[in-house]
C-alpha cells in the first residue's frame, strides 16, 4: 500500500503514528504566571543534543480556553520553564488521567492525586515519584506547518533520578519499565534490553 498524506490514507484510522513507534512519553509539567501548575502527556517527545542537554516536545491540537495551543505550551510561554517527568509502567493509569482536555483551571496533580515536589533549578512542579525528572529553560518554540503544531525545546538544567533506579552508577531501565506509545490507542513497556558495540568499539 501506498498513500499520499494530502490525499487521504482510505484506512478505518491513520496509520501514521503506528508506524512511528514506539514513542517514549515527555509527561511535562509546568507552572503558570498565575501559580497554577499543570502536567499532561506528550508522545512526540525525544532528547536532541548532549552538550549541553536538550529535549523537545511537540503539541499538535488546541483547546479553547487556550487560543491556538494547549495549556503546556500557553504556561511556557508566560515562564519559560518546564519539567519533563519519566513515565514508569506503574504510573500509566494515573498519566493517562492527566491527559484529558481538562479546563485550564484544573490542577492535574490534583486530579490524578499525583504527589508534587518542588523543582530545584527553575519554578515549577515535579513528579516526586517519577523515576527520572528533567528540569527544563526553554529554548525556543517552533511553529511547525498546521495548524496548532509546536515543538518546544528546552535546555536541561536539572536532573532528578530515583535512587532505586540506580544500578552500579546505570540508570536502570528494567528497575521500572518505561511506558511508550504507539499507535490508535496502544501503548508498550520496555521489560527487556540488549546491547551492541559499535563497530571498532
Amino acid at each position: 500500500m501506498f498513500y499520499r498524506p494530502e490525499d487521504g490514507h482510505g484506512l478505518p484510522h491513520n496509520p501514521f503514528n503506528a508506524i512511528v513507534t514506539p514513542r517514549p512519553i515527555g509527561w511535562i509539567s509546568t507552572r503558570g504566571s498565575d501559580g497554577h501548575d499543570n502536567l499532561a502527556p506528550y508522545s512526540f517527545f525525544n532528547a536532541v543534543a548532549y552538550f549541553p542537554p536538550q529535549v523537545m516536545f511537540s503539541s499538535t491540537s488546541a483547546k479553547p480556553d487556550r487560543g491556538d495551543t494547549k495549556d503546556s505550551v500557553s504556561q511556557i510561554r508566560e515562564t519559560s520553564v518546564f519539567c519533563v517527568n519519566i513515565v514508569e509502567y506503574a504510573m500509566k493509569d494515573v498519566m493517562n488521567q492527566t491527559s484529558g482536555a481538562w479546563d485550564r483551571g484544573v490542577d492535574e496533580f490534583e486530579l490524578a492525586g499525583i504527589e508534587k515536589a518542588q523543582c530545584d533549578t527553575i519554578n515549577c512542579a515535579r513528579v516526586a515519584g517519577a523515576p527520572a525528572n528533567l528540569e527544563c529553560k526553554l529554548t525556543q518554540i517552533v511553529q511547525l506547518p498546521g495548524e496548532a503544531n509546536f515543538a518546544v525545546f528546552g535546555e536541561v538544567t536539572g536532573v532528578h533520578m530515583r535512587d532505586d533506579c540506580l544500578v552500579d552508577g546505570i540508570f536502570d531501565v528494567l528497575r521500572f519499565n518505561p511506558l511508550s506509545r504507539m499507535g490508535y490507542r496502544d501503548y508498550t513497556v520496555v521489560r527487556e534490553k540488549f546491547s551492541l558495540n559499535r563497530p571498532g568499539e
